[in-house]
């Protein structure tokens, strides 16, 4: 089965790491996956890609196209890419209502399937007969690991190191609750560290050199921070987001806040209290949220689509 995947190439690393790490995990079962990375933001920009994509399904030749997020969604069925799969992340939710509008007119009209984050993504969108499938997680690069290595190859001090994994300049990740949290507290010990623009193997270490992750955005799909931070059984504190709640279910060491200081305050004093890593790796387990699960539930979706199309009837 040779994919092509078509999505943003804005990354400062060219295609993001979601996008990346979920066509290779396809790629390990056997699928064929190439790039077509668009250049360019906003509208106009993804609108000037079409011609080019355009021109390149016509000299090659593919089972199947599979568009990141919404704006290449748009894209590739302009283009004439089909069947067309199209997954929806965490930010398409919060478009306005025109761009809502047109999702859910190419979801019912252009995309022969449409994958959601969560089921508050589907509903927000009111998107029928949506595929319901998280982004994965890679359990065999992200697992516990020793913790005085960890600690030398991620720089931290001693003390309680609390790590938030997103670009703080980013509004929806709300980095100013979490940093008025950890000045409130006024507690020596405590260091808050943001983390991005970090390969994934970097990523292993701060995890495993944390005493805690904390997310605090506004809005999510499925965030991997979390999955990530679970695999390497960090506890966790995050805002009542995306499926968050949902992943951490009654995982000790976990805890979900409101959007207030003083209840993120009294989640970060629960975990210290604590004192000890969580068995979050089992609930990822036993969620099947592995990039080598989900590779599977998005075949499913791509045998679906293609029995669905060479036998309309």
């Amino acid at each position: 089965m040779k994919i092509l995947f078509i999505c943003s190439g804005n990354n400062k690393s060219g295609i993001g790491s979601i996008v990346r790490n979920q066509g290779e995990s396809l790629a390990r079962t056997g699928v064929e996956v190439e790039y077509f990375a668009i250049a360019g933001k906003g509208i106009i920009n993804y609108l000037k890609n079409v011609f080019i994509l355009k021109n390149k399904i016509k000299k090659e030749s593919y089972c199947l196209f599979h568009a990141h997020y919404s704006f290449s969604g748009f894209a590739a069925a302009l283009a004439g890419c089909k069947p067309l799969v199209v997954s929806l992340m965490g930010s398409d939710v919060h478009k306005n209502n025109f761009f809502r509008s047109l999702i859910n007119l190419f979801a019912r009209h252009f995309w022969q399937a449409t994958i959601v984050k969560s089921v508050s993504m589907e509903k927000c969108l009111h998107l029928r007969h949506a595929h319901v499938i998280p982004n994965g997680v890679d359990i065999d690069l992200f697992k516990p690991s020793d913790r005085k290595e960890s600690m030398e190859k991620s720089g931290f001090a001693d003390g309680i190191n609390i790590i938030f994994v997103a670009d703080p300049a980013r509004p929806e990740k709300n980095y100013a609750l979490a940093k008025d949290a950890v000045e409130r507290m006024g507690d020596p010990r405590i260091h808050l560290h943001t983390i991005f623009g970090k390969s994934q193997q970097e990523l292993v270490w701060y995890y495993n050199a944390a005493d805690m992750l904390l997310l605090t955005s506004l809005w999510e799909g499925s965030p991997n921070v979390v999955k990530e931070a679970m695999s390497c059984n960090l506890p966790i504190v995050a805002t009542d987001v995306g499926d968050v709640r949902e992943i951490v279910y009654q995982t000790p060491g976990c805890f979900i806040c409101l959007y207030s200081v003083n209840d993120l305050i009294g989640g970060i004093q629960k975990v210290i209290r604590l004192g000890k890593r969580t068995n979050g790796r089992e609930r990822i387990s036993e969620l099947q949220l592995d990039s080598k699960a989900i590779a599977k539930k998005i075949i499913s979706v791509y045998n679906e689509v293609l029995k669905a199309t060479s036998n309309p009837d």
